[in-house]
């Protein structure tokens, strides 16, 4: 398997898992939201554009094979976008723009919060 590819190295949290596959997706899987583009790094001389510039979040949300996924101890609260993203959701491409905004919202609080701080930094290896 190639380290390359769009969501290769991303960080992910479970919304929704499938052990048993379904009709459509025949094999154990994952409805994932994860971030796409971390947030840059900010400092205190940078101005109130610039940070906001800075702290946004770009998600995604996708359907993910079990053995692509690496698990870690890491947990991550979904409540607040969990009814968001379903199957349908991902089927129709308006409701799918919809749940990636009610995503990025989330994302964007936590980390303006402060919380799950490792969760929105680059992934290093």
């Amino acid at each position: 398997m190639h380290p390359s590819g769009r969501y290769a190295g991303k960080k992910v949290v479970i919304v929704k898992p499938h052990d048993d596959g379904t009709k459509s997706h025949q094999f154990p899987h994952a409805i994932v939201a994860g971030v796409e583009r971390q947030p840059l790094k900010v400092t205190k001389s940078m101005g109130n554009k610039k940070v906001a510039k800075r702290t946004k979040i770009k998600p995604f949300v996708k359907i993910i094979n079990y053995n692509h996924l690496m698990p870690t101890r890491y947990s991550f609260e979904v409540e607040s976008f969990k009814n968001a993203v379903s199957v349908e959701a991902l089927s129709e491409p308006s409701q799918r723009e919809e749940a990636k905004k009610v995503i990025k919202k989330a994302f964007e609080e936590r980390h303006q919060a402060g919380k799950n701080k490792w969760f929105f930094t680059k992934l290093a290896f």
